[in-house]
């Protein structure tokens, strides 16, 4: 329930997008309730779910191992987070070492904030799975970090961030000597395959595990050697930056492809101190080009290798050559035009729906406005409505309900193109003038943008409004043919578009053009400037349907007022003229006309009633395309609130458009299971001491940040 009344109040209200509110929201949205105590918390179902994101791809890191970071949330290992909980774990996510200092505190004595060796060398036999090979934590590689038997001392964290960095290639190194039973420095395929499923199948691609005993390929005999190991080490461990040069020389290709001497000649440029051997490059093609033995790859036959989610229906890389042959960029070309289409065809869809229940809900208004507008005082007995309340009456009680609705279809017809055109219009000459950097744009770009949107929307709602205006003013004029004694025959939609012809149906074309032009210039600047000046919108903010409704009806007030008297020449120019009515022959004799038999009140007729309607129409307009996002999402597009967004085809290493939160959970996850893959749920060894983890209120009590140590060096 709590959760429901969250989601509603964002909706209406918006919410900023800050840590701390984007954690509580996070929180109401999973938390569950304590019957007993009405006290809200996370259990660790609810914790997994609000942790681990649904679009996530679980192949590689299993849902229920983000359990493990639930221990670290837990501060008072109740088995419950609490709100309080919450806040303090989302805090330490947003420290950018947060990945390594969760992996600490899984280990840590709450009250010394050490790591001490004898408990963790427990913990982590306590979680080793039966398949591992033991790691020997009394030789002489552990002696360097922990010192040996005689000299052991606790790891603080910056000394225990270093020890993990370095402890999958030791692991590995074990393994290897633990296979190699006769000591001559090779070991079976299948057992080097044995050794990296154990200790990396969490960070590599199904392809690439499932292809790690034709490592003995590439060099002559069928065993693999410690050296072929260690270089297919260096380069799973320097993926990234295997991704940047493999990028960089495909965007220099001019068929997007690369052989091994293009990789090497790019990572000459790229790199100073990292350097690839002649081993790992033909490592990393050997497993890219199992199925492309050409030499010449493209992006996406890396894409098995450097992409731990990649599986044959898909990977995260888009193609920049590596589709081989013409056929199948060609079928690939039409997917990506088609599926392009079918986004733009469901928001123009979504805009129409959205349109027409805008049109509709104020529709009665307009009708209102329109006969006020053709009301003429050139004659006695012309005067048929007081003002916008008695004309309102009158219609409903002369022509009932239904006759505050005459010409809408025509209306809802003409939502759809309108609102496309008008939008589309905009936003492409607002992103010709915007700068790319801030986003910013000059008002007179802004003006130009919306008067331009105006002017293209005419084409199609010019033949509507006049088909519609002459359908609403039907009624008045039965009832003046009625009081003379006259003979009136209703019209049809389609009888009045075949007897007005193509020109006719742009007749007032010019007097709508001077009405949409400068409404548009008004109201898209206006809209644009209150969401972010007097509503405070931003990235890290997201306006509610209240805040956007009130926003379009306050920028629609003075574009609908100050655009009447273009309105009222437009009504006239449009509106078949009776018998005894004044005639009028363009847009200045028209004025010329109003003003002379009506002066000058005359051109303002109808200026609250349209005022009336466009303000509630655009607010009408833009909350139900708000509700029918999220209620009738594309098909296959729905997007997970953490989902990674596929790269862009572009030379150069592409950053995770993911939050840095999330990142860092999955970064501490990858860590914990690089020293084993059976841990899940963590378990204490027997004599732990309760509430092992340490994760203190504030952050100031946390343990110091690490320092700079020298990294593992490449063998």
């Amino acid at each position: 329930m709590a959760s429901t009344v969250v989601k509603v109040k964002e909706s209406l209200l918006g919410f900023d997008s800050d840590a701390g509110s984007e954690a509580r929201r996070s929180f109401q949205k999973h938390c569950v309730v304590d019957e007993s105590t009405g006290q809200e918390f996370l259990s660790e179902d609810a914790f997994v779910d609000a942790i681990a994101p649904a679009g996530e791809d679980f192949r590689k890191i299993k849902r229920s191992q983000y359990a493990i970071l639930f221990d670290v949330a837990d501060r008072g290992r109740t088995d419950r987070v609490t709100l309080e909980d919450w806040l303090v774990f989302n805090d330490l996510l947003q420290k950018p070492d947060a990945d390594y200092e969760i992996a600490f505190r899984v280990f840590a004595d709450p009250r010394t904030g050490q790591v001490d060796v004898d408990t963790f060398k427990e913990t982590i036999g306590a979680n080793k799975s039966r398949q591992s090979v033991s790691f020997d934590w009394d030789g002489h590689w552990a002696a360097l970090y922990l010192g040996d038997k005689k000299h052991r001392h606790p790891m603080t964290y910056p000394q225990f961030a270093q020890m993990l960095r370095a402890l999958q290639g030791e692991r590995v190194r074990q393994a290897f000597l633990h296979y190699d039973k006769n000591g001559d420095g090779y070991i079976e395929p299948a057992d080097f395959q044995t050794i990296i499923q154990e200790t990396a199948a969490h960070k590599l691609s199904d392809h690439l595990l499932a292809s790690l005993p034709s490592l003995c390929n590439i060099s002559p005999g069928s065993k693999i050697s410690y050296a072929n190991v260690r270089a297919f080490l260096n380069v799973i461990r320097d993926m990234d930056l295997v991704e940047l040069i493999i990028r960089n020389a495909v965007g220099r290709s001019p068929d997007g492809k690369i052989t091994r001497h293009d990789f090497l000649d790019e990572a000459a440029r790229v790199t100073r101190f990292s350097h690839f051997t002649p081993m790992e490059a033909d490592i990393l093609f050997h497993f890219a080009s199992l199925d492309q033995p050409a030499g010449r790859l493209g992006l996406m036959d890396f894409a098995r290798v450097l992409d731990p989610s990649w599986h044959s229906s898909g990977s995260r890389f888009t193609d920049t050559g590596g589709i081989s042959t013409v056929a199948e960029k060609a079928v690939a070309g039409t997917t990506t035009v088609l599926g392009s289409l079918l986004v733009s065809l469901h928001h123009f869809g979504l805009g129409a729906i959205a349109g027409a229940f805008g049109a509709f809900m104020v529709y009665p208004i307009d009708l209102v406005k329109t006969r006020m507008q053709n009301q003429r005082q050139s004659r006695v007995g012309q005067l048929l409505y007081k003002n916008s309340i008695d004309c309102f009456s009158k219609v409903l009680r002369n022509e009932g309900a239904r006759g505050l609705y005459s010409g809408v279809l025509p209306q809802l017809i003409g939502v759809a193109p309108e609102k496309a055109i008008k939008l589309t219009v905009n936003d492409l000459v607002r992103g010709k003038f915007t700068e790319p950097t801030t986003g910013r744009i000059p008002l007179w770009a802004e003006l130009l943008a919306g008067g331009s949107a105006g002017g293209a929307q005419v084409i199609f709602t010019n033949p509507l409004e006049i088909v519609k205006i002459r359908l609403q003013v039907q009624g008045e004029a039965a009832k003046a043919a009625a009081r003379e004694g006259e003979e009136f025959t209703k019209r049809s939609a389609m009888w009045i578009v075949r007897h007005l012809g193509l020109m006719g149906l742009y007749k007032g074309a010019s007097a709508c053009l001077l009405r949409d032009v400068p409404f548009s210039a008004i109201y898209f600047p206006a809209y644009s400037h209150l969401k972010r000046d007097m509503f405070g919108e931003s990235p890290a903010k997201k306006l509610g349907v209240l805040q956007l409704l009130t926003a379009a009806a306050i920028a629609g007030m003075p574009a609908a007022y100050l655009t009447t008297p273009c309105d009222v020449i437009k009504t006239r120019l449009q509106v078949e003229a009776r018998k005894g009515d004044t005639s009028y022959n363009g847009l200045r004799d028209a004025a010329v006309k109003v003003f002379r038999e009506e002066g000058a009140r005359a051109f303002f007729k109808g200026g609250v009633a349209r005022v009336v309607r466009s303000s509630p129409q655009f607010g009408f307009t833009l909350a139900a395309y708000e509700v029918l996002q999220n209620a009738l999402p594309m098909p296959g597009h729905e997007t997970a609130p953490h989902a990674p967004t596929p790269s862009q085809s572009i030379p150069g290493l592409q950053e995770a458009r993911t939050p840095l939160p999330y990142l860092r959970s999955r970064n501490a996850l990858q860590i914990i299971l690089d020293l084993d893959l059976g841990f899940s749920r963590l378990k204490k060894p027997d004599g732990a001491a309760t509430g092992h983890t340490w994760l203190p209120k504030f952050r100031s009590a946390a343990p110091a940040a690490p320092v700079t140590a020298a990294e593992e060096p490449r063998e």
